[in-house]
């Protein structure tokens, strides 16, 4: 069954740096698109970034631009986040997630497998 490991969150200081990994199972292709999602308390799970197979094509949410960083490693079934210049703002669960048909993008319904999320807070 396929599943989608977060890691790499946890308490910084603003202006600080995370980064994010995303372990995906065997099973999830080179051609999947994986995508970053966050979610705050009470509010509609949001895209932050996606990247599509191992070409690289990568999106990001207009919040993050500039500032994050997604990148993938197929031979360690991996996708990154890289976040600098955190800000308070920025503090969510980070999900990661698989979409089966590659055309990546950041509407989290066109993603069909998710992880279980890791926390980030972005707090002085």
């Amino acid at each position: 069954q396929s599943q989608l490991v977060e890691s790499g969150g946890g308490l910084v200081q603003p202006g600080g740096s995370l980064r994010l990994s995303c372990v995906f199972s065997a099973d999830i292709l080179d051609y999947y698109a994986i995508g970053w999602f966050h979610q705050a308390p009470g509010k509609e799970r949001e895209g932050v970034s996606c990247i599509s197979s191992s070409e690289g094509d990568a999106k990001y949410a207009d919040s993050v631009k500039g500032r994050f960083t997604v990148s993938r490693d197929n031979a360690k079934n991996t996708v990154y986040l890289q976040m600098n210049s955190l800000k308070p703002e920025d503090s969510c669960i980070y999900y990661c997630a698989s979409d089966y048909t590659g055309l990546a993008g950041l509407d989290p319904n066109h993603y069909d497998t998710w992880g279980q999320g890791t926390q980030v807070t972005v707090s002085s």
